[in-house]
């Protein structure tokens, strides 16, 4: 009888998961799930549903007839089944469920609040994650029966850190003049250097300021999660470096914007300065749109550079590694440094990026496996309902407030039915695609000053608009499936992360890290400001 009543968590679970899945395949929830906008991955909640209900059930009956042992099939196994199911099944309510519904509220007060919760605080499956777990963990407790499955979290989050590789691409840089590429080293080197420099001065541990220089530094979340395990950093640690990290966020989104008008910055050295200074890439994009949402230059520039960070996360890392080793009062060598301490993780991260950037994926000058193809096709072509809807505003001048090259891209579409270059200069590959990417940026920024509420637009033309533009963005299957697992993989650990935060650990952090991060955020926006200004000029993006 003990054995069943140990089999009880794994049979609840798999019942429940289930009963879900059966209940969603019968699209009883469909409205619901359109309300929240989560309907198109129906398919995929039956589907884990049953896969994941099937696996506790098949676990549950083996366990019962059978004696429990000590074999690799039991430890790596049946031991962490129940407690791997039990994060997936969270992960799934706030994938599908929570986040959407945060989203949701945080819309509806933002008329009152004037700006969306959910943004600010950056509200996504990272943070409800880590946030449930520290909940579970400081009341209820670590459930027994999942101890040995959350001990999996660590391992997951640097399968998700690995596939993190396959969105982005070393043509990334070619879009970045010699100018920005220094920009970034300098900044993330620096911020490093000085986080180090600065936990040595205050006397924290060396764990706790690797894993801090390394967020406050690189690419914030994503440098946190892999650099943890290279200085032994311990869970609360890693979510003080990503709390310090949004904090700092939140206040940067206020003052850049309104300090680039103040001075009078251009688009592209505004999107320089937020994408150096701003680590979280939500946070970047919001400063960047709040800063101008009506030239999408800005945005661009800033995104460039913030992903830029990423590509210095192993060359980080192997600094992190030798600095640790040192502190650590370990003898090292190249050896020491590059082959048996280097992650093996890392060395994935890397193999998939060089992959990606061969355009084994896609295109090489993909950005997270997001392409632009403005080639002929009927399948990229807006419907006859849509042309018959803009060539009509466009004869009666309904279409007003567009500057020339804005209006000139509008006729095109019209003509060709959708976005490309010159039908007669088609041979020309380069300027064929050059000019209809141009097009393409001309339509973007229609759409960007109708946001920003710059122009009006009826509505179907807005729609038609919006639609030829969606033709010419493709996106790679192999890309997308890779950061669908990466998602749930960082879903699944940082909530197993959060569940190793206690009451006493958080008791016991001070307000050191924050203070540290503050002074390296703040001397690094500082700085990056006047660089900005003195070396990055309107020509970065051609």
């Amino acid at each position: 009888m003990p054995q069943a009543k140990n089999n009880m968590p794994l049979y609840i679970i798999g019942g429940i998961l289930i009963v879900y899945a059966f209940i969603a395949s019968t699209d009883a929830l469909l409205p619901l799930m359109k309300y929240l906008k989560t309907h198109k991955t129906l398919d995929l909640q039956v589907m884990m549903g049953f896969i994941c209900g099937g696996l506790a059930l098949f676990g549950a009956v083996l366990n019962t007839v059978r004696k429990p042992g000590k074999t690799v099939f039991d430890r790596f196994f049946l031991e962490p089944l129940p407690g791997i199911l039990f994060l997936l099944a969270l992960a799934m309510i706030i994938r599908w469920w929570a986040e959407p519904m945060v989203k949701i509220i945080s819309s509806q007060l933002a008329p009152v609040l004037g700006f969306k919760i959910y943004k600010v605080l950056n509200l996504n499956y990272v943070v409800l994650g880590l946030l449930v777990g520290v909940l579970i963990t400081n009341t209820t407790g670590i459930p027994n029966f999942a101890a040995s499955g959350v001990k999996c979290a660590r391992f997951v989050l640097k399968m998700g850190v690995i596939l993190l590789g396959a969105r982005y691409s070393f043509a990334e840089l070619a879009k970045l003049g010699v100018y920005s590429i220094w920009l970034i080293g300098f900044f993330v080197l620096g911020t490093v250097f000085m986080v180090l420099w600065l936990g040595g001065l205050f006397k924290q541990p060396k764990s706790m300021t690797g894993v801090l220089s390394a967020g406050m530094g690189v690419c914030g979340v994503s440098a946190t999660v892999a650099v943890a395990p290279v200085v032994k950093a311990k869970s609360e640690e890693m979510a003080y470096t990503i709390g310090t990290i949004l904090s700092f966020g939140i206040i940067c989104m206020f003052i850049f914007p309104t300090i680039g008008h103040m001075v009078g910055m251009n688009a592209v050295q505004f999107g320089a300065w937020a994408g150096t200074g701003i680590l979280n890439s939500a946070q970047v994009a919001a400063a960047a749109l709040a800063f101008d949402a009506v030239d999408i230059k800005t945005l661009k520039v800033a995104e460039i550079f913030n992903i830029t960070r990423v590509l210095f996360l192993p060359i980080i890392v192997l600094v992190l590694a030798t600095w640790f080793g040192k502190e650590s009062g370990q003898k090292l060598s190249f050896k020491t440094v590059v082959i048996d301490k280097f992650p093996i993780f890392i060395l994935g991260f890397l193999l998939l990026f060089i992959m990606s950037s061969s355009g084994l994926f896609s295109p090489p000058s993909h950005y997270k496996g997001k392409f632009i193809d403005v080639s002929y096709n009927d399948r990229t072509r807006i419907t006859d309902q849509e042309w018959e809807t803009m060539d009509k505003a466009l004869k009666d001048g309904s279409i007003q407030g567009l500057s020339a090259a804005q209006m000139a891209a509008v006729v095109d579409l019209v003509n060709q039915r959708q976005i490309a270059g010159n039908f007669d200069e088609r041979d020309d590959k380069k300027l064929f695609d050059k000019t209809g990417r141009a097009r393409m940026f001309e339509l973007e920024g229609v759409l960007a000053a109708e946001k920003a509420k710059e122009i009006t637009l009826d509505k179907d033309v807005k729609g038609a608009i919006k639609h030829a533009v969606k033709q010419v963005h493709k996106k790679s299957k192999t890309v997308t499936t890779l950061t669908d697992f990466m998602i749930w993989f960082f879903a699944f650990g940082l909530i197993g992360l959060g569940m190793q935060i206690t009451k006493k650990a958080i008791m016991q952090a001070g307000s050191w890290p924050l203070i540290i991060g503050c002074i390296s955020g703040v001397t690094k926006a500082v700085l990056s400001f006047f660089v900005v200004l003195w070396l990055v000029k309107d020509v970065v993006l051609k």
